[in-house]
């Protein structure tokens, strides 16, 4: 099971996977230049949450139909800091499909 973390630091924010810096994906869509952000709506979130599905799902065109939806519920409302599995990765989507439905 793969964990991801979130964590504002006198650096800047790191996003990590299994303790490897997290992919922003700008190759799959470009939503920002300025990396990754959290706790707020906008194109920095949108590019963490475009990663998170993008390495948590395997499959960029789900990820990119998602990012919208995952960005304003989850990513939107993340702390300073934040952890998440992928087992957390699924009940999120399992419960933004159940209230598109």
């Amino acid at each position: 099971m793969k964990r991801y973390v979130g964590d504002r630091t006198i650096d800047g924010v790191k996003v990590t996977v299994d303790g490897k810096p997290l992919d922003p994906c700008t190759k799959v869509f470009e939503f920002s230049k300025n990396g990754f952000e959290w706790s707020y709506e906008g194109p920095e979130p949108r590019q963490l949450a475009l990663a998170l599905l993008v390495d948590h799902l395997g499959d960029k065109d789900v990820a990119k139909a998602k990012v919208e939806d995952f960005m304003s519920a989850i990513v939107a409302n993340f702390d300073n800091e934040w952890e998440m599995t992928s087992d957390d990765l699924d009940l999120a989507l399992t419960s933004l499909a159940g209230k598109a439905a």
